[in-house]
């Protein structure tokens, strides 16, 4: 055998040697080789996926694709202050009496409870095929940073009051609390609502378009936000139900392109608040049907759209489908938001080996522990603001022969939870505080008048299905 014999032999016994390999079932595609950057991977990932499996995914009950390995998911999770509506979990002050601690590093040690159990309730929920429950996810919509200054609203207690300075600071503590401190890894990802000018009349803000100056806008509804993103580095930011000066939230250019992206440079996902896409042509009119409405928040910057009912996507999953195949979405812009979208799924670690993910190590026991729940005290006997404390007389301290408990909150756990809140396991009201702390006084509680019409129907039952957000 000559040398050219034997160096074309060689050539290709190479060849085949290394088509071998390549075929190996054991040489996995890009996006599941945890060695190499989240961004390649995720580009691989959208690569092989067709249209359609693109499309599934952005909206909030996001399908599987199993062919792929990309498990169902829903994105929407509460945790204004704690975990909402999943069971028993420690549950804090509302918002606005967390404000009223003045506290950052209180706030911050809050929002990394918040998500130990967020991350605990997912390991312990999360199913075979590594899907998840509603509520039992890790992408959170919370904080609420809007500034509270119109008491129609209703919703003043989830925010952190009227001072964008306070909100800026609260909420920065928050979402770092949140999102972790690992360099690889996000615990939970935050997300900043509702982007913006969302404070004004609840019956109108489906339709309503708010009329905002610059200097306002600046000076009082983009603080907030910009420092969340900026600073707080949250990775998600939700577009509100009302449109602003011409545009609805969740196609704004001014609000979604000019300000975050733009001059906030915020690389995480938008999502649209629950129906907010569909307000686009049914609520503002802004568009005619509700593809094209699709098509003008997703080429503004919406990436993920909430539905409206919760449980049923299938309008504006196909609304999105249809907008594409008619030309007025191009598929670019889809895979931009599928990018954001998928990113934060692999910082969360969902397409790695648990034992690569420090937060795996979080097991169920770490929900609603004692330290938590000492916490949520400690937060609550920092949020009491006392203006006036007349002759001293609080804390009482004597032993009093009657006390008198009068009104409907006084034995209402409802007044305890608030709204977007869990189930407290060992739940003291006012009167069972009294009656604690005075055993030997004749405790007489009277509820006098109970509260009616908008003032309960504020309060949602534990687990019911949220009418809107």
């Amino acid at each position: 055998m000559n040398r050219r014999t034997t160096t074309v032999l060689t050539l290709f016994l190479l060849a085949v040697c290394l088509s071998s390999f390549a075929q190996k079932p054991d040489n996995p595609p890009a996006y599941k080789d945890a060695q190499l950057p989240v961004e390649r991977r995720v580009a691989d990932l959208i690569s092989r996926m067709t249209l359609e499996e693109k499309v599934s995914q952005l909206v909030h009950t996001a399908g599987a694709v199993p062919r792929l390995g990309i498990p169902e998911y829903n994105w929407w999770n509460e945790g204004l202050h704690g975990v909402a509506r999943a069971g028993y979990a420690t549950v804090f002050p509302q918002a606005i009496g967390m404000a009223a601690t003045f506290d950052e590093p209180l706030l911050h040690q809050i929002g990394d409870v918040i998500s130990t159990e967020f991350r605990a309730k997912y390991y312990a929920t999360l199913h075979p095929d590594q899907s998840s429950d509603w509520y039992h996810g890790l992408t959170v919509w919370s904080p609420n940073i809007n500034i509270f200054r119109d008491p129609r609203w209703g919703r003043g207690q989830e925010t952190y009051g009227e001072d964008p300075y306070l909100t800026s600071r609260l909420g920065i503590a928050f979402v770092a609390g949140l999102q972790g401190d690992d360099p690889r890894f996000l615990k939970t990802v935050a997300t900043s609502k509702h982007f913006a000018v969302h404070s004004g009349p609840a019956s109108t803000r489906h339709s309503v378009d708010v009329t905002a100056s610059r200097h306002d806008m600046e000076d009082t509804c983009l603080p907030a936000f910009r420092a969340t993103v900026m600073e707080g580095k949250a990775q998600s930011v939700m577009c509100a139900y009302n449109s602003l000066n011409g545009q609805p939230a969740c196609a704004n250019t001014a609000l979604l392109d000019e300000h975050l992206r733009h001059d906030w440079g915020f690389s995480g996902y938008v999502v649209s608040d629950c129906g907010a896409m569909t307000d686009i042509s049914e609520g503002h009119h802004f568009a005619k049907l509700l593809e094209e409405g699709a098509a003008a928040a997703f080429k503004t910057g919406t990436d993920l759209i909430c539905g409206y009912p919760p449980t049923h996507v299938g309008p504006e999953k196909d609304a999105i489908l249809k907008a594409a195949q008619q030309g007025l979405l191009a598929e670019s812009d889809i895979d931009r938001a599928l990018t954001r979208l998928l990113t934060a799924r692999f910082r969360l670690g969902m397409f790695d080996p648990p034992s690569t993910v420090p937060y795996a190590k979080i097991v169920d026991s770490e929900n609603d522990t004692e330290a938590h729940r000492q916490l949520a005290l400690r937060a609550a006997r920092e949020s009491i603001v006392l203006l006036k404390n007349k002759n001293g007389c609080l804390p009482l301290k004597k032993t009093y022969s009657t006390i008198a408990v009068i009104g409907p909150n006084a034995d209402s756990l409802d007044s305890l939870e608030g709204n977007y809140n869990g189930m407290p396991s060992k739940p003291v009201t006012v009167l069972a505080g009294i009656r604690k702390r005075f055993p030997h006084s004749k405790v007489n509680y009277v509820q006098g008048t109970g509260l009616i019409g908008p003032v309960m129907n504020a309060i949602p039952p534990q687990h019911s299905i949220p009418t809107a957000r």
